[in-house]
């Protein structure tokens, strides 16, 4: 039985299609910042500036999981998984998140090479910065195609631009290409070395790809580099799960659930099948608990309760 949660990983917004919800968000200490939206399941992303006092609106969003980013210039960078959904949504669709960020939640290592003009930047040329621009553009319009074109343009005349090529694999991981996420993540890092980003992303495509000895070397660095990264402890679980190593896989996906209880990546179903394995039902009961509270939408979220029912029994 402790295979059923793990295997029904489809998308939340899966049984909501058509759907479009708008997220009212207001963040504090407040601040003007760049706020960004990353999908989860599918290629997307836009941006917008938050006012003042932290407030911030995106509209027409599709039901399922993204990845929220904060870019506060002084502070840095802070990130948190959110849902959008109906159990998330009042009767008109809107949904309000209240984010109380402290010091610890902001990164600068991964926000200086997206917000910051490099040496590296300032040599690739200007039809390269456009296209990488229209790019992100068309992933606001979820248009991955068109996106996938302009970023192909973009390195066939600046074959070091790393943003363009982690972008490329990003969206190639989302399509499940996995053999092509990993060239295009090996060729940000290669334009790029310093680059936290690509480093991460190809810790978890080398996981899909069963390459564990390697997709260890890089997920044990990316924890090292940034250490509050919720998915950087997730991939280095994983990795350790599908080595046969419960015990450090227990403590990393601990750690992914304490620094961002929704990630994506849903550190709670692994811990549960830990537990599970090691004949500890009430703690495996807790985290199915623990994942229904942040994924209310989940579309199996039936079949989790009955199973939670009987490791309570």
């Amino acid at each position: 039985m402790w295979r059923v949660w793990l295997s029904l990983l489809a998308g939340v917004g899966a049984s909501h299609a058509g759907a479009l919800y708008e997220l009212a968000g207001r963040f504090t200490p407040a601040a003007s910042a760049s706020v960004m939206l990353f999908g989860v399941s599918g290629p997307f992303s836009a941006s917008v500036l938050s006012d003042p006092s932290g407030r911030f609106t995106f509209k027409k969003l599709e039901a399922g999981s993204y990845t929220l980013a904060i870019f506060v210039p002084a502070d840095g960078e802070a990130r948190r998984t959110i849902e959008i959904g109906p159990s998330t949504a009042d009767s008109h669709g809107r949904i309000a998140l209240r984010l109380d960020l402290k010091e610890g939640d902001f990164a600068r290592a991964p926000v200086l090479e997206r917000h910051t003009v490099t040496a590296r930047q300032l040599a690739i040329p200007d039809k390269a910065l456009r296209l990488y621009e229209e790019a992100g553009k068309s992933l606001s319009r979820r248009d991955s195609e068109s996106a996938v074109r302009r970023l192909e343009e973009a390195v066939a005349l600046a074959p070091a631009f790393s943003a363009a090529w982690n972008q490329l694999g990003t969206i190639a991981y989302q399509e499940q290409k996995y053999t092509r996420a990993e060239e295009c993540f090996r060729r940000a890092l290669a334009a790029n070395p310093a680059s936290y980003e690509p480093l991460v992303n190809l810790g978890g495509v080398l996981i899909n790809l069963r390459k564990l000895d390697e997709a260890l070397d890089y997920n044990v660095h990316a924890v090292l580099v940034r250490p509050t990264d919720a998915l950087a402890h997730a991939q280095l679980g994983m990795t350790y799960f599908e080595m046969g190593r419960p015990e450090e896989a227990e403590k990393h996906f601990t750690q992914a659930v304490a620094l961002d209880p929704a990630h994506f990546s849903h550190p709670q179903l692994f811990l549960a099948q830990i537990h599970m394995r090691r004949g500890d039902r009430k703690a495996a009961a807790d985290d199915l608990d623990n994942f229904l509270r942040y994924h209310p939408d989940w579309p199996e979220a039936a079949k989790l309760r009955a199973a939670i029912a009987n490791l309570r029994q």
